[in-house]
């Protein structure tokens, strides 16, 4: 039986975006009737999806691969400054540069063993306007299968955001618990570009719970370079014939 649809838009207000989510056990408390609501969404645009958007929408007068051609020139120049200290706003977004790490004394000098370079991104001015334009329909309490619901590096603290590979990373979700003889059972990271997936050494899964996994992040991963963690399981109330597939939504970059 499909979920109950609830919807919070009023009849009376019109909106220019729909924001579709499901409601799933929070597996972060003990409560049973805590839940938290994941968005629905069927996949990542790139720069040239958001091009021919544009341009199918009408609100472009420029081709669609002039203006990929064009937002590739700006999104590198803006990578370039950021490295030279300076902080972007772009009305819609703001980046800026941070360094992490303690430094020990007033003399002390920037050692990149012990300190970091990182650029944050913030929601800006225009996108929090576009926002008041938004309504969410929560589409009901999911089909909970297999799902990831935040990683977190254990050696930085960082959530869903960065890794450290050789040091632990701890899953949390609902039903990940590895199980089954299937010999695509496991966590992977999987690069954001290229082929590469590789998969943790079933000895370097530390805890293995039904809303819990700590695993041990492969040392072969590329600095700089961005994974996504999935889990190949067959684990449910019963043991399922087949193992099923999820691939966490956040982007996780390589310390």
């Amino acid at each position: 039986m499909p979920p109950l649809f609830i919807s919070f838009i009023s009849e009376k207000m019109a909106s220019l975006h729909t924001i579709k989510a499901y409601l799933y056990d929070n597996a972060l408390t003990d409560n049973p009737n805590d839940f938290v609501a994941r968005v629905s969404t069927e996949r990542s645009l790139n720069v040239r999806d958001i091009c021919e958007s544009a341009q199918a929408r009408g609100g472009a007068d420029v081709s669609a691969a002039a203006m990929e051609h064009a937002v590739n020139l700006f999104l590198k120049e803006m990578g370039y400054r950021l490295c030279d200290g300076f902080g972007v706003n772009t009305g819609w977004f703001v980046a800026a540069p941070h360094i992490k790490g303690v430094f020990t004394s007033p003399a002390d000098r920037f050692d990149p063993s012990r300190h970091r370079v990182l650029f944050e991104l913030q929601q800006g001015a225009e996108l929090r306007k576009e926002l008041e334009q938004v309504h969410v329909d929560v589409l009901g309490v999911a089909d909970a299968g297999l799902f990831i619901s935040q990683v977190t590096d254990v050696k930085t603290g960082s959530v869903n955001e960065f890794i450290t590979p050789g040091r632990n990373l701890k899953i949390n979700g609902h039903k990940i618990k590895i199980a089954g003889n299937h010999t695509a059972n496991g966590v992977y990271f999987v690069a954001e570009t290229g082929d590469t997936r590789l998969k943790v050494d079933p000895t370097d899964i530390v805890t293995n719970n039904p809303s819990e996994l700590m695993v041990v992040i492969p040392e072969l991963l590329q600095p700089q370079t961005g994974y996504r963690v999935e889990i190949t399981t067959q684990y449910s109330e019963r043991l399922l014939k087949e193992p099923r597939t999820f691939a966490f939504n956040r982007i996780l970059t390589v310390l």
